[in-house]
């Protein structure tokens, strides 16, 4: 069965693309607490990898450590919002899934904590 919605080509399809991703990020924010607090320790740690990078790439590796963290954290609030619109009963299955996005999280964190540890100790 084909997608009503993949017909889209051009800048057309740029377009929507940019709208959905913005639409996104705006009901991330407003609906989820770790995206609203990883956005704004984002908005401190990238100007200040900026600051304490010595190379661009230490500056790089710093900014995309924790550009990643808000990456996965989406990724898993889409797959919490899944599960829930599936059914927000008590489900071991349910509760697995939720369980694992919150390890890609987790370690992502640990990803960032690891690279600006050997960055700034070095």
């Amino acid at each position: 069965m084909k997608s009503p919605y993949k017909g889209k080509t051009g800048i057309k399809r740029l377009t929507n693309a940019f709208t959905y991703s913005v639409a996104g990020t705006f009901a991330a924010f407003k609906h989820e607490d770790a995206f609203r607090q990883e956005v704004i320790l984002s908005a401190v740690l990238i100007p200040l990898a900026l600051y304490l990078g010595q190379t661009v790439i230490e500056q790089a590796l710093m900014i995309s450590s924790i550009l990643l963290v808000i990456i996965v954290e989406l990724l898993n609030s889409s797959l919490e919002a899944t599960v829930d619109r599936i059914s927000v009963k008590r489900h071991k299955l349910s509760k697995r899934a939720k369980d694992i996005g919150s390890a890609a999280v987790f370690f992502s964190l640990i990803n960032a904590s690891v690279i600006w540890f050997l960055i700034l100790v070095k």
